[in-house]
């Protein structure tokens, strides 16, 4: 039986039965847990085993938001607490090598501890281009304001996931950093021009073209289209996304029941599939939206299904790495933002 294209969540840290039920029947192709799925790391264990075990196989995507700083599902004791991505862009800003390195050692680390819970894809890197002014849903999760540090750093951060044994997805495609609003409330109006956009935002995109999984953007990009946000948008999907920017990987949207988005979470499913979105992201855990986004989902086939196996296929055993010196090196980003913005390493500049 084939995956549909639709990717899950659950209410809480264990399956029930309608759930189980419900996954196998259904057979989304990722599950994503959130804070209210994780306590301990051998219930985490054991709840990807659980839905692994649902849907028939381990040849499915298990996602978490875990990029370091306000966007860690996995905390403290149990978790290493990570920089924000700012903290390895402002070392890059004064040592470049440094700042490679400390980006992938801070993926390196956090692929260690996802690939020992079974969790498979890490929804980072952040490669928004951060626009001071904007609106600080993005803020410190983007490296710099500077897109050729964004990509670079980006790079780092894919490499290190994958040398880890975990997929690393770009977001949010095809840029957030602009936006005046907080998507999760309302649907950000970005107004510049499209040669701005080319040369700032998409930049990051167009360098990590080749990353096996992307998130969209829900943020009207007028210069592209004048109705709809980009998730929605068939112009941006496939003329920006895939053809300017040549974005090859799977593409997921960001959760649909965002407030950006209106319509029904069945609605939003045929959507922003029919808009080329190869799969619909649902995270509530809310069993009647959960029905109602399968019962819209297309089975994930032809282009869609392709890219699935081709990310998945670039999973690998992770490779030896020394974890001392990679924990030394994150040390010392985070030291080297103390000495620049003061005692609060949170500051934005």
């Amino acid at each position: 039986m084939a995956f549909k294209a639709f990717i899950s969540g659950c209410a809480t840290t264990a399956l029930t039965a309608a759930e189980r039920d419900f996954f196998a029947a259904e057979r989304p192709c990722g599950l994503i847990l959130f804070r209210r799925n994780v306590d301990n790391p051998g219930q985490v264990q054991a709840l990807v085993s659980d839905f692994k075990a649902a849907v028939g196989t381990d040849d499915v995507l298990v996602l978490v938001d875990q990029e370091g700083g306000r966007v860690q599902r996995l905390r403290a004791p149990h978790w290493r607490e990570m920089p924000p991505a700012q903290v390895l862009g402002d070392l890059y800003a004064v040592d470049k090598k440094a700042g490679r390195r400390a980006a992938f050692a801070a993926a390196r680390l956090i692929a260690a501890e996802l690939y020992d819970l079974g969790i498979n894809v890490d929804c980072t890197p952040c490669i928004d281009v951060r626009q001071l002014g904007a609106h600080d849903i993005i803020g410190d999760r983007a490296f710099s304001t500077d897109p050729q540090a964004v990509a670079v750093l980006g790079r780092e951060v894919m490499n290190g996931m994958l040398a880890g044994g975990v997929l690393p997805v770009i977001k949010h495609v095809p840029g957030h950093g602009r936006a005046l609003a907080d998507s999760h409330k309302s649907l950000p109006h970005i107004d510049v021009s499209q040669e701005a956009l080319e040369e700032v935002d998409f930049l990051p995109f167009r360098e990590l073209r080749d990353a096996p999984l992307a998130m969209t953007a829900h943020v009207l990009l007028r210069a592209y289209d004048q109705q709809n946000p980009a998730t929605l948008s068939p112009a941006i999907m496939k003329e920006v996304i895939r053809d300017q920017l040549g974005l090859t990987g799977l593409i997921m949207t960001d959760d649909i029941c965002m407030k950006a988005l209106s319509g029904t979470p069945g609605e939003l499913t045929r959507a922003v599939i029919d808009a080329g979105c190869d799969v619909a992201l649902h995270c509530s855990g809310k069993f009647d939206e959960m029905v109602d986004v399968a019962s819209a989902a297309s089975d994930l086939t032809g282009e869609s299904l392709d890219r699935f196996e081709t990310a998945l296929a670039k999973r690998r055993e992770p490779e030896p790495f020394d974890e001392a010196e990679a924990l030394a090196l994150v040390s010392e980003a985070a030291e080297t933002r103390v000495a620049r913005v003061g005692a609060d390493p949170t500051e934005h500049v």
